[in-house]
């Protein structure tokens, strides 16, 4: 049986004026959780990590299975898979696997079809809701009968994934000054996709940002299958006064597009997500969402965003 997650809300999600420091009480209270017994009682220190992901505390964890893209760039699949080390290292004795929707190995249904019977919880690293999320991957999961499949929210939006966008403008030479520049603005460089959906959640994202900027305008842009493109929407900015723009990039690892769009930056431009350590424990949230609600609901499991 596969299940997806619910739809993002349209409404805005709140973000407190300093997204790092909601980023970290996530952590902090995924920790804390981790401590607890479904029962209301508190594990043994020694236990939490290892023996209850191992399922010596009752029935093993589910796989979790982190679908990407796919890319012909090599430093796309080498960015994902050291992500995939740092779920490992933030969650030991967790099964973590890769399986891809196109052009890199392993494809979903080979990493589907090698997980032992039992539970599996697709995790897509992607970044919106889109065609690949809404039918690739719950038709992968649907073939793969020996498993009982749930499908996780995509990545984004969340404010965790906008401290990552912003500490990525950092490392490229954003500085605060730059936030109070009157020239100064963001074109977040995205894929783009046909499903209008997915447009909500990259504008929903922008607004994020540019609050986390202390409100910098920061405009979305594509690099495919929407508009306006990337160069189009520096044009824009230009005539509106903004010319020191940056470009963020907002693609999980390195590929043709995400290099289109820099090289079309007139000043900085930032790198993909890639590991961030702050992408790590988004990827963990995502998939405990849905084991949690689905060990309190014993039934129908529902990823909230």
């Amino acid at each position: 049986m596969t299940e997806t997650a619910p739809e993002h809300p349209r409404e805005p999600l709140p973000l407190d004026s300093t997204a790092q420091l909601l980023t970290r009480i996530t952590s902090q209270l995924g920790t804390q959780l981790s401590l607890v017994s479904l029962n209301g009682t508190r594990r043994p220190m020694h236990r939490t990590r290892n023996d209850a992901h191992r399922g010596n505390e009752g029935p093993p964890a589910p796989t979790l299975v982190a679908v990407a893209h796919g890319s012909r760039n090599p430093q796309a699949l080498h960015t994902v898979q050291e992500l995939l080390q740092r779920v490992r290292d933030l969650r030991p004795g967790l099964d973590v696997r890769l399986g891809h929707i196109e052009l890199n190995e392993p494809l979903l249904p080979a990493t589907l079809d090698a997980v032992p019977a039992g539970d599996a919880v697709l995790v897509p690293l992607l970044l919106g809701r889109g065609h690949h999320v809404r039918h690739d991957l719950p038709l992968a999961a649907s073939a793969a009968a020996h498993l009982r499949t749930r499908i996780a929210a995509p990545l984004g939006p969340h404010p965790m994934l906008v401290e990552t966008l912003y500490e990525r403008l950092v490392d490229a030479g954003w500085q605060a000054e730059d936030g109070r520049s009157r020239s100064a603005a963001v074109v977040l460089a995205a894929a783009g996709s046909r499903d209008p959906d997915s447009a909500v959640d990259t504008r929903r994202t922008a607004r994020m940002l540019s609050d986390r900027l202390g409100g910098v305008p920061v405009v979305p842009a594509y690099a495919s299958a929407a508009t306006p493109t990337v160069p189009v929407a520096l044009r824009a900015l230009a005539a509106r006064g903004r010319h020191r723009v940056a470009v963020a990039s907002y693609f999980t690892a390195p590929g043709r597009f995400a290099t289109a769009a820099a090289a079309a930056a007139p000043w900085i431009a930032s790198a993909p997500l890639g590991a961030h350590p702050s992408m790590a424990r988004l990827l963990l949230h995502r998939y405990d969402r849905v084991t949690a609600e689905g060990s309190l609901a014993g039934e129908r499991l529902l990823a909230s965003a």
